[in-house]
């Protein structure tokens, strides 16, 4: 069965992908489309051009070339036909599918009291394809338990784009909601959780009803800016653990800060290579030195695969052990 996300595409364009190496296009992570330009798709923090008969080069002069008509019919399906109907997804830069796929965009933009009113011309597509791992975080969800208070401590989970946080931090949240604790000491049901998914990546939610398992107790709300969000949930829902994604504006913090006097545990992510990083970036800066974070959590992806390492709120580090693994090293 083909996946969703391939429904965006042309038929040319979906005929030349269907056409990859199973290898290749079960893994895929990114498909990038720029007009006139090369076909390229990414897997596996590697990438390649699409040849006119469905194979892989790395010369881009022997690449398959999109032209006008492809963008055009590209992104009348992924508007479903309806460009005013996304005028808010061509403010931000990207529009999300069902699945949770988020889809860049890049062309000329139109502006209106010096901000971003919407893209047009638009020439260069960025397909990103997200995938629901159950039990990526089996190695680092036991190091984030507060037995003291049967909850998770506040956590920040750091790393460049595209290294894994989305994933997960979407299987926190369903393993939190489920009291999936991965640990022999932890014996207390599952949290409420809130989600504020404001890129509709967490949850992959379709008409407000997520299209991945998030846990039993979990809320989402989709589509809605972070500050805003996270003030709406503790409001509204009584969250005992908020998951928001992509932090980094003065808003989020402050947000943040109310969620730590509403008695809410946080668990949030950021970019960076590691914590030195949230040092040049004002909000984070101001969340680092007030010792918010009772946990770092940086990812780093490699040819072997994702590994964790992870800081206290002292930035001292923690050896990863997950009890639940028997002893081994829970490196991904």
């Amino acid at each position: 069965m083909n996946p969703n996300w391939l429904m965006v595409f042309p038929d040319k364009l979906r005929h030349l992908l269907l056409k990859l190496p199973p290898s290749i296009f079960t893994k895929l992570e990114e498909i990038r489309i720029r007009e006139g330009r090369p076909l390229e798709v990414n897997t596996g923090g590697r990438f390649y051009f699409l040849t006119a008969e469905g194979g892989i080069t790395r010369d881009a002069g022997a690449a398959f070339r999109t032209d006008k008509q492809d963008s055009k019919h590209l992104l009348d399906l992924i508007t479903n036909h309806s460009m005013y109907t996304m005028e808010e997804e061509l403010r931000r830069g990207f529009i999300t599918i069902a699945g949770g796929h988020r889809i860049g965009l890049a062309g000329r933009t139109v502006l209106s009291g010096g901000k971003v009113e919407y893209i047009r011309d638009i020439s260069g597509f960025n397909i990103r394809i997200a995938r629901e791992v159950c039990g990526a975080a089996d190695p680092v969800l036991p190091q984030l338990l507060d037995f003291k208070q049967n909850s998770v401590l506040h956590t920040l989970i750091l790393s460049p784009p595209q290294h894994g946080k989305t994933t997960l931090i979407r299987d926190l949240a369903r393993q939190i909601s489920s009291g999936t604790w991965g640990h022999p000491e932890a014996r207390w049901p599952g949290l409420k959780v809130a989600i504020v998914d404001e890129r509709s990546e967490i949850a992959g939610s379709m008409n407000g009803v997520p299209s991945y398992n998030v846990g039993p107790r979990t809320d989402v709300m989709d589509g809605c800016p972070k500050a805003e969000g996270m003030m709406m949930m503790i409001r509204s829902m009584s969250p005992e653990v908020m998951v928001v994604d992509e932090i980094g504006r003065p808003e989020d913090a402050e947000a943040l800060a109310e969620a730590l006097h509403a008695g809410v545990r946080v668990i949030a992510t950021a970019h960076g290579s590691g914590i030195d990083d949230l040092s040049s970036r004002p909000a984070l800066s101001r969340l680092l030195q007030s010792g918010f974070f009772q946990m770092y959590v940086v990812l780093r992806r490699s040819d072997q695969g994702l590994s964790f390492r992870l800081w206290d709120g002292k930035r001292r580090g923690v050896p990863l052990h997950n009890p639940g693994m028997k002893g081994r090293e829970a490196d991904a």
